[in-house]
């Protein structure tokens, strides 16, 4: 009986560890940053950006963290696919590092955002999407609408701002690209959930974005 027991409990001490390593693994967009998450971030920001010293260093270093916040294609290899930059808390922060950095090697001493800024950005209630599509004419993206879809789940933005005259496109591909942002509010979707961004024209086409919100921050 004993053993049984010691059977029946090691089983169940094994599946706790396993929900347990699963659920601090799981990754999330961050809609709550404490104060010293929100210093780290700027770091992550800060440091790369510092040891750049030559503009191909600089470009690569922004390159690299616009795909890190984007979902849908990569421009890079896809020029004119549906793609789109989640400005989280966390990329807004590290945006500022990169300015520290800049503003620190122009002043030729530390520079640092002042703490007012860090907790607006840490008190933001919505995350801003900066969508880019392509079209055959300049004004394609003229009243666009768009809307995330979480399962059955049908998230509006809470505002969307007017889409920029498409500019040539040099690339393969419709002759025009856009974009356009819109704010969703944190509390209305679900930060780890895998996610579509559904994009509506005028025309009637539409554009779906996958958006894995488990591998963003």
């Amino acid at each position: 009986m004993t053993s049984h027991r010691s059977t029946i409990s090691w089983v169940v001490i094994s599946l706790i560890g396993m929900v347990t390593i699963g659920i601090e693994t799981a990754g999330a967009i961050d809609v709550k940053l404490s104060a010293d998450e929100a210093q780290k971030a700027l770091e992550a920001g800060r440091v790369p950006m510092e040891k750049a010293t030559l503009p191909e260093d600089v470009k690569k270093v922004l390159q690299q963290a616009s795909l890190a916040a984007r979902v849908g294609t990569d421009p890079e290899k896809d020029p004119c696919g549906a793609s789109a930059i989640l400005r989280t808390k966390r990329y807004r922060l590290e945006a500022f590092g990169r300015q520290e950095a800049v503003e620190s090697k122009k002043r030729k001493i530390d520079v640092r955002m002042p703490e007012e800024f860090i907790k607006k950005v840490m008190d933001m209630p919505n995350m801003e999407v900066e969508v880019q599509l392509c079209g055959e004419d300049e004004y394609f993206a003229e009243g666009v609408v768009i809307e995330l879809q979480q399962g059955s789940k049908r998230i509006k933005p809470i505002d969307i701002g007017k889409a920029e005259r498409g500019r040539k496109n040099e690339s393969n591909g419709p002759a025009f690209r856009s974009r356009f942002t819109a704010l969703f509010a944190y509390e209305q979707f679900d930060p780890s959930a895998k996610s579509v961004f559904v994009v509506n024209l005028q025309d009637g086409q539409e554009a779906r974005i996958p958006a894995d919100f488990s591998k963003v921050k």
